[in-house]
Formats: C-alpha cells, structure tokens, sequence
C-alpha cells in the first residue's frame, strides 16, 4: 500500500474515532443530567432526548434474554473486526464512497460495543413521536451504523464494480 493509501485508511479511523468520541460524549452527558426513563423535550409531542437503556440489539432484539447481551457482545466484537478489515481494503483500492460506508458501519458498531463491555446495556436517547407511536429510541452510534448500512447496500445494488473490489 502507498504512503497515500495508508494515510487514507488511518485518516478514516481517526474519523471514527471522532465518531465514536461524538456519540460517547452525548451518552455521558444523558446520563449525568437525566434520570433513567426521563428527559427534555425539543419539539413538543414530536422529538425529545429520553434516556433508556436498551440491553439487547436494535429494535431490544434480545433484550429480555439475560445471555443476550453477552451474545450480541460476541457478535458486535466479530463485525466490528470484520468492517474494519474491509475498511483497510476499500482504503488499499482507494474506494473512498466504501470506505465512508464503512467507517461509518465501524463507528456505530464500536460505539454501542464500548457500552455493552462497560455498562452491559446500550444508552439510547433520541426519541421521535409520531402522535401516539414512538419510534424506538437511538443514540449518534445509531445513526452511524444505520447511515453506513444504507450506504453500504446502495453500493452493493447501484454500484456493484465497487463493491467486486473489496471483497
């Protein structure tokens, strides 16, 4: 790999560092300032910052199985390997749409991680209401990972040549 390639690929885990850093600094900062299941709301009835922990995946995927948290620990540790494998491999190609795609994947999979090793649950806050539904509650890893997933698939569909490069 050339000096530029290698510069690219630790120039993409700095930036997700600061990923990570962002979404671990707004976790601490609700804990520190709200009590668990509550919260200020921003935009009456519609967006507030609520604080819950979330002990299982998305959606509290395994959340009432108390091995869960344990499982999806094994599960994030290995994909968070994984993504950060083929970061190093977009980065070696210079498939820089991949690698946004996948930095992305690697800090919101590295932020939830670092609370399931430290806490043994996730914390969860931004909270969306659509009259009496609400949407499940996430936090900045969250949207990491979601935004790096989607932009992932668009490039497996729309752009597979890309993709045929990594893998």
């Amino acid at each position: 790999m050339n000096n530029t390639k290698k510069y690219t690929f630790w120039l993409f885990l700095l930036i997700s560092a600061v990923l990570i850093a962002a979404d671990q600094l707004t976790k601490n900062y609700i804990v520190s300032h709200y009590e668990l299941h509550s919260g200020v709301s921003f935009i009456d009835g519609f967006f507030s910052f609520y604080y819950v922990r979330n002990t299982g995946s998305a959606f509290s995927f395994l959340a009432d199985r108390s091995w869960g948290i344990y499982v999806l620990t094994g599960i994030s540790l290995i994909l968070s390997g994984v993504v950060l494998y083929f970061l190093y491999k977009a980065a070696k190609v210079n498939e820089m749409l991949a690698s946004c795609a996948l930095m992305l994947l690697f800090a919101g999979a590295a932020g939830n991680l670092i609370d399931r090793f430290r806490l043994r649950y996730v914390v969860d806050f931004i909270r969306f209401d659509f009259g009496s539904k609400t949407f499940p509650i996430f936090n900045v890893a969250d949207i990491c990972a979601v935004i790096g997933t989607c932009l992932l698939v668009v490039i497996l569909i729309f752009m597979p040549q890309k993709a045929e490069k990594i893998w």
